[in-house]
């Protein structure tokens, strides 16, 4: 008897159905966590690329180090306004994408 061929299901069909469908609360709130996290780690990278700790760049900033931490860990707290201080410091760019029916909009 010949093995049974597996189905293979693309990442956005997984997400689809164990997650929700693009456009739902619960799918919206997966990819917003899932960009503030990759945003986190982007800056601990950064920093750790600029051989800053968190204290020094917390400094920089105008911050406590707790925030540098939390910030690094999930970037879900902090404002717009901090996270762009925060790469004004570390002396990185970073660009926002506004997108309205269909029209990108960028931001930096």
């Amino acid at each position: 008897m010949p093995p049974k061929e597996l189905k293979t299901y693309t990442l956005a069909e997984m997400k689809d159905k164990y997650i929700g469908k693009i456009g739902t609360q619960e799918r919206d709130e997966y990819e917003y966590e899932l960009r503030m996290d990759v945003l986190g780690k982007m800056i601990k990278a950064v920093r750790q690329e600029r051989n800053l700790t968190q204290e020094e760049l917390g400094r920089l900033v105008g911050v406590q180090k707790s925030q540098i931490s939390k910030l690094e860990s999930s970037a879900n707290s902090a404002t717009i306004d901090t996270i762009i201080k925060v790469f004004k410091a570390l002396k990185a760019e970073i660009h926002f994408n506004v997108k309205l029916e269909d029209k990108f909009i960028r931001l930096t």
